[in-house]
């Protein structure tokens, strides 16, 4: 059923971006890997491997498919689809949400829909911003994605109750799974939004100086 899920998302991107589909393909592997690979297994033993399929997700597979889908005419909601997906970003990582998540098959996929797909919209809403509102967009999404990160890291116990007896045989406790989780969330994905606005923030200004020039 994934794999007939991906083969059609690939038909339907296909049509929708033809003349990206160098891009469309990279946006499907970047899924293959999430969701058909070891990691997708690995991520119901280990948080940490969990928080690594989301880094994925929302800061790698969804820019990717923004940029490969065509350009939204004008930059609409660039405040509403930053609030809304950090709110998304935050809600799954709640224990009493995750927890309902890893007990459900249905919620599971909500979970993982809901995080592509606000991803999603986000990065096609900064693509479509002017260039100063795409950086400050992209430097709150830093703070929250950083903060959330520091929180789990140093958090005193671990949280998430379907990890309390699946990381030892990994080597590791829960409370260090959590930790790593932490980490990953704090310096590589925060550290991806940050990039992505100094990018932004280095074309606006070589864009002025070229104006300037002129």
């Amino acid at each position: 059923m994934l794999l007939g899920a991906l083969a059609i998302a690939a038909g339907l991107l296909l049509v929708a971006a033809p003349n990206r589909r160098g891009l469309v393909m990279a946006a499907l592997a970047v899924l293959a890997l999430s969701f058909v690979s070891p990691l997708c297994a690995l991520s119901s033993a280990l948080f940490c491997a969990r928080t690594l399929h989301h880094v994925l997700l929302t800061s790698l597979a969804a820019p990717v498919l923004a940029w490969a889908l065509p350009r939204a005419e004008a930059a609409k909601g660039l405040g509403a689809t930053t609030l809304a997906f950090a709110a998304v970003f935050w809600i799954w990582h709640a224990p009493a949400a995750y927890g309902a998540a890893l007990s459900s098959d249905g919620v599971y996929w909500l979970m993982q829909a809901s995080l592509l797909s606000s991803a999603t919209l986000f990065w096609r809403a900064v693509r479509s911003a002017p260039a100063p509102a795409g950086v400050a967009a992209l430097l709150a999404t830093t703070v929250q994605m950083g903060l959330l990160g520091a929180l789990l890291t140093f958090m005193p116990r671990a949280l998430y109750a379907p990890h309390a007896l699946t990381t030892i045989p990994w080597g590791l406790s829960p409370l260090e799974d959590q930790q790593l989780a932490g980490l990953l969330m704090w310096i590589p994905a925060a550290g991806a939004y940050l990039a992505a606005a100094l990018v932004l923030l280095g074309r606006q200004l070589r864009g002025m100086a070229a104006v300037a020039a002129r």
